[in-house]
């Protein structure tokens, strides 16, 4: 299968990563990302913005669309763009407590939403939701026009995954909802995958860092309440992001993580071919999985497999993630074309 790799964006002073990409009304793509110090080091944030108009093979400088947090008392972590209602593009990103996301500092982290009525031209102030906690999955919408906010924080001891939802366009929001928690679990950074009919499918990466496999819930009334715990067969599966191509598959792009040392289990980034079935069943024998490799992280310190896709009209898909590869120690975003013909000839 031929894979073709681009330069998104990269810089020798600041580590890039988490990013994400949305297709707009005028055939642009945006990608979105987090400038910072290092992975471990989040002294200095800022979310910014890079443009191609040509499918990904060369893209605009970066330029901002936060401000700098050098000084604050919270960091910018992992932003997400999307779709919403009329026509509006935007952002979601975590603002975490600048001591970081341990000691139960999660639920204290504030999730705000970027807005963009001009194709990302142009961007509004952050709006600050009610929705706690890190790692936000994209605003999902349902058929009926919901949104459904998530992101995840410890509870109860361990990592749970949680969500908000309106009915207003994002003026007001529900109580929060627990997708799921279990105490043998660390459930979190989940993608939302809408079925139809009121169904939508949560796939959540475990964080036990022991290789374990995608889980997942489904809900069959709009994201109210959400089934019990089930498993893809998609081994050591970490930031899962998911959603259907043009053909009816679904499509997955994450890290894989097969537990280990430190330096073990950051270098692999992979994408999965299922199907709806596979998303509803409750049997793992059962659900049908293809996966292929995308990328792999040779750096003395691997750091990959954060992800965000887009399908063209034509079926290309085009993906972005963030590896530090050829680069010191720098994290920088990459893009992959594909076609989904190339994926498999069978699922």
């Amino acid at each position: 299968m031929k894979i073709e790799k681009f330069l998104v964006s990269r810089d020798p002073e600041w580590y890039h990563a988490w990013p994400d990409v949305v297709l707009t009304t005028d055939g642009t793509m945006i990608c979105v990302f987090s400038e910072c110090i290092h992975h471990n080091n989040r002294r200095h944030t800022r979310i910014m913005l890079c443009d191609s108009r040509d499918r990904g093979r060369t893209w605009t400088p970066k330029r901002p669309l936060s401000e700098a947090t050098d000084g604050l008392p919270w960091y910018y972590n992992c932003p997400r763009i999307f779709h919403l209602s009329g026509g509006e593009l935007g952002v979601i990103v975590d603002r975490v407590p600048a001591a970081g996301e341990g000691g139960g500092r999660e639920q204290a982290s504030v999730n705000v939403l970027f807005r963009s009525s001009d194709n990302g031209k142009t961007w509004s102030a952050p709006e600050v939701l009610p929705l706690r906690g890190i790692v936000p999955d994209k605003i999902c919408i349902l058929p009926n026009g919901r949104y459904l906010a998530s992101a995840h924080y410890r509870y109860q001891g361990n990592l749970s995954q949680f969500l908000r939802y309106s009915d207003d366009n994002g003026k007001t929001w529900s109580d929060e909802i627990l997708v799921a928690h279990d105490p043998r679990y660390q459930l979190c950074e989940v993608s939302l995958v809408s079925l139809g009919g009121g169904t939508v499918a949560a796939l959540m990466r475990e964080n036990s860092r022991l290789g374990l496999d995608c889980f997942k819930s489904v809900s069959h009334d709009n994201g109210e309440t959400w089934g019990p715990l089930t498993q893809i067969p998609l081994p050591g599966c970490h930031r899962p992001v998911a959603g259907f191509l043009q053909d009816g598959r679904v499509f997955i792009t994450y890290r894989f993580f097969h537990g280990g040392g430190p330096l073990s289990c950051k270098q692999n980034f992979f994408s999965a071919v299922t199907d709806r079935e596979a998303l509803l069943s409750e049997d793992r024998s059962q659900a049908n999985t293809r996966i292929i490799p995308l990328d792999y992280d040779p750096a003395r310190n691997p750091d990959t497999g954060y992800s965000g896709w887009v399908q063209f009209d034509d079926g290309e898909i085009y993906v972005v993630n963030y590896i530090v590869d050829d680069t010191v120690e720098k994290g920088q975003i990459r893009g992959y074309s594909l076609r989904p013909e190339e994926l498999i000839l069978g699922l």
